[in-house]
């Protein structure tokens, strides 16, 4: 395993726009990644909410539960309409008693690209080898099961809820 990234790669059988709407409208994100976030993403922006389990998968869901109401904050790093979203947080930040503002953050990024049948999304999340020593490894490995479970998660969002219009 790379130490220092994590790459996941789901072919979601849907256009290229409702995956990019799905991951880059905060409010859709939050449905299937689990979290509620005030207001848009914006490039160069903080984006604040809280960890609320995901609405698209009762497994997943219950596995978020304890984490319900820890504060999720992301820095936006960059939004490339249809093709590229990422940003920066803490990962593995939901010890309620730890201050991890001092703590370098790792770089998360959502790709987009059209394959037969559908879209491909690249999830990868870089910078591990830059966070402290004492919380490295179970940052990557929480994050390493963490990011499968959400590639399937945005799939099934795709599959249900994604049908149904914004409200």
């Amino acid at each position: 395993m790379d130490t220092n990234e994590i790459r996941k790669q789901i072919v979601l059988k849907a256009p290229r726009e409702r995956v990019w709407n799905a991951i880059a409208e905060s409010g859709a994100f939050g449905t299937w990644f689990g979290v509620e976030i005030d207001g848009p993403f914006v490039a160069g922006r903080e984006a604040v909410g809280k960890i609320v389990p995901t609405k698209v998968d009762a497994e997943v869901a219950k596995l978020q539960e304890p984490y319900r109401g820890t504060v999720f904050r992301i820095r936006i790093v960059q939004i490339d309409p249809m093709h590229l979203f990422s940003f920066r947080w803490h990962p593995f930040a939901v010890d309620p008693t730890k201050d991890y503002e001092s703590e370098p953050m790792t770089l998360v990024s959502f790709e987009l690209a059209d394959v037969e049948g559908g879209t491909r999304l690249t999830i990868t999340e870089t910078g591990f080898d830059q966070l402290p020593i004492d919380r490295r490894r179970a940052a990557l490995e929480a994050n390493d099961g963490g990011w499968e479970h959400q590639a399937q998660l945005v799939a099934k969002y795709l599959a249900s809820a994604g049908e149904r219009p914004a409200p």
